[in-house]
C-alpha cells in the first residue's frame, strides 16, 4: 500500500485515508491511480474514505486521474469525504462530481470529515 494511502481508526471504525496533502500534481496523479487498486480489494459498499488535498497542486492530468479514480472505486465506497479542497478550482470539483456521479462532501478539517464519515 502506498504510504499516502492507509487505514486509520476513528471512533472504532476503519477509515481509508488518502493523504495527498502538499503533493505536487505529479505526486497526486501517482497516488490517485493507486486508490482504486486499494479500494477494489474491499467488499462492496464498505469503505469509508477520507481524501485530504490540503496544499496539493492540480493540473489537467491529476484532475483526469481523480475523475477516473472516483468512478472505479465508487461501488466499494460506503461514504467519502474530502478536506483541503481550497486549491481545487470549483469547476474541476464539479466536473469530478458530475463525471463520477458521486456525492463528494467537503469539510474544513479532517476531524469534521472523520466525525461525519463514522456517523450512521
Amino acid at each position: 500500500m502506498d504510504e499516502r494511502i492507509r487505514f486509520i481508526t476513528h471512533q472504532g471504525k476503519q477509515v481509508l485515508l488518502v493523504d495527498v496533502s502538499y503533493c505536487s500534481a505529479a505526486e497526486l496523479l501517482k497516488v490517485s491511480r493507486s486508490v482504486p487498486l486499494e479500494v477494489m480489494t474491499e467488499p462492496l459498499s464498505s469503505v469509508l474514505l477520507l481524501a485530504d488535498f490540503t496544499g496539493a497542486e492540480f493540473d489537467r492530468a491529476a484532475i483526469t486521474s481523480l475523475k477516473e479514480s472516483t468512478v472505479f472505486d465508487r461501488p466499494h465506497l460506503k461514504k467519502s469525504a474530502w478536506v483541503g479542497t481550497e486549491n481545487l478550482p470549483q469547476v474541476f470539483y464539479k466536473h469530478i462530481k458530475d463525471f463520477s456521479q458521486r456525492d463528494l462532501p467537503t469539510f474544513k478539517t479532517r476531524e469534521e470529515a472523520l466525525d461525519w464519515l463514522v456517523k450512521d
